[in-house]
């Protein structure tokens, strides 16, 4: 048993000595796109700019990140992995963070068994190895589903966002356009004045009125902003949208009826949660407050009970 600590040990120790070197010749050695960076442009020092848009990776911290990433990312799939819409959904679309999450997967695969295993040498818990083990499967299993379960809660944390605050675009978008502007200034103007109640919404209408400059058609450009979002809301505004443009019917009439039952569906919605509320305060009421009412009441009445039938008892 001691050869099996020692052994486990001397793995640790080099496991870390490796690690440490590795970042060490990554933070001294400049990379392959620095070398040709510095051959094109000789001595004169690089606008951070040209930095920025050439690598964005190119930082220390990056750097040793980018080959763990690697071994959670297959290239191939991640063209066509829905993940790539679940990024879009939460409002994460620098390339930097496609990297970030990957990397964090192979990291806390690694380091959370890792954490269990030392635990069990140096504080000697009591377990047989197949507890050990079995243990540190399940911390790789719970690393590696890790930043899935945040990545979901920050795309349902943005949902509701661009949920509650549609409405109030939709009506300021038909203010818009019953003013007589276009759609597409309509959007950038709406764009611009729902950045003060909702910074998500502004940067999807943002993007919209880019892809509009751009040169993309409006049916390509709304249906990306539906695909970007990922709420059923959306898809039914941008297939009215679509449809009142293709006939000629009133968009502001369209846009008035989408943010009414908008709102009517956010007051159903604010109704249902209401009425769960009796059901899950029951249970902190039955174990909480129940108890304490039933000894405030009962218990000084308990006492008394006793003093009167105890001395009566004794005397019996």
């Amino acid at each position: 048993m001691n050869s099996i600590y020692t052994f486990l040990f001397v793995a640790i120790i080099f496991v870390i000595a490796v690690t440490v070197a590795y970042l060490a010749l990554n933070l001294v050695l400049p990379t392959l796109l620095e070398k040709r960076l510095e051959n094109l442009f000789g001595t004169t020092p690089v606008s951070p700019t040209v930095m920025a848009i050439t690598s964005p990776l190119s930082t220390p911290v990056k750097r040793w990140i980018e080959p763990l990433a690697s071994a959670a990312m297959n290239a191939e799939q991640w063209l066509t992995s829905p993940l790539r819409i679940q990024f879009s959904n939460a409002g994460l679309n620098s390339p930097t963070v496609v990297v970030y999450y990957f990397a964090s997967k192979t990291i806390l695969s690694l380091s959370l068994p890792l954490l269990v295993l030392m635990s069990q040498l140096f504080f000697a818990w009591s377990g047989t190895w197949v507890m050990v083990l079995t243990t540190m499967l399940i911390a790789a299993t719970f690393g590696y589903y890790l930043p899935n379960g945040v990545l979901a809660r920050l795309v349902a944390r943005r949902q509701d966002e661009l949920f509650l605050v549609l409405p109030d675009a939709l009506d300021l978008l038909r203010v818009c356009v019953e003013a007589g502007l276009g759609l597409d200034a309509a959007v950038e103007r709406v764009g611009r004045e729902m950045q003060i109640e909702s910074e998500a919404l502004a940067q999807e209408f943002s993007l919209l009125g880019l892809e509009l400059r751009a040169g993309a058609s409006r049916t390509d450009a709304m249906r990306n902003l539906a695909l970007r979002i990922g709420l059923e809301d959306v898809d039914g505004l941008v297939s009215m949208l679509i449809q009142a443009d293709r006939f000629g019917t009133s968009i502001a009439e369209s846009l008035k009826m989408h943010s009414e039952s908008l709102r009517t569906k956010r007051r159903l919605a604010a109704e249902e949660e209401a009425a769960k509320l009796p059901v899950k305060i029951l249970m902190p009421l039955i174990f909480c407050v129940f108890p304490a009412l039933l000894t405030v009441l009962l218990g000084p009445a308990a006492i008394s009970i006793i003093q009167i039938l105890m001395p009566r008892l004794q005397a019996t």
